[in-house]
């Protein structure tokens, strides 16, 4: 069983930036995909990124350019860094874990079984 804690979320102003972790509790196999996610209010959870166990990293397209994923696999930590923050990235941000040889590409919520609990991001104008 793997549990996953993300942290980081807050409050920010437009253009403002933020650094998510998320940090893994467990047997963590070898070879694994994991994923950032949002959800705003009212809407269906996007994916962001994707980093697989061998740092092979993809953005969904709405997200490239803003959001940087990577990790720390010494201290089982996964990351995302949000720059030049925008009020429609309000949402709660969840990261999620598969054990996969490599990730999909699909940003696809049902690619992966574990989820942690989120964090919440605010963008204000």
């Amino acid at each position: 069983q793997v549990q996953l804690v993300e942290s980081g979320g807050g409050s920010v102003q437009a253009g403002g930036s933020l650094r998510l972790s998320c940090s893994a509790y467990g047997y963590i196999y070898s070879s694994y995909c994991m994923g950032w996610f949002r959800q705003a209010p009212g809407k269906e959870r996007e994916g962001i990124a994707e980093i697989d166990s061998d740092g092979s990293t993809g953005y969904a397209d709405s997200m490239k350019g803003r959001f940087t994923i990577s990790q720390d696999k010494a201290k089982n930590t996964l990351y995302l860094d949000m720059n030049n923050l925008k009020p429609e990235d309000t949402a709660m941000y969840y990261c999620a874990a598969e054990f996969l040889a490599y990730c999909s590409g699909g940003y696809s919520p049902r690619d992966f079984r574990y989820w942690g609990q989120g964090t919440q991001v605010t963008v204000s104008s």
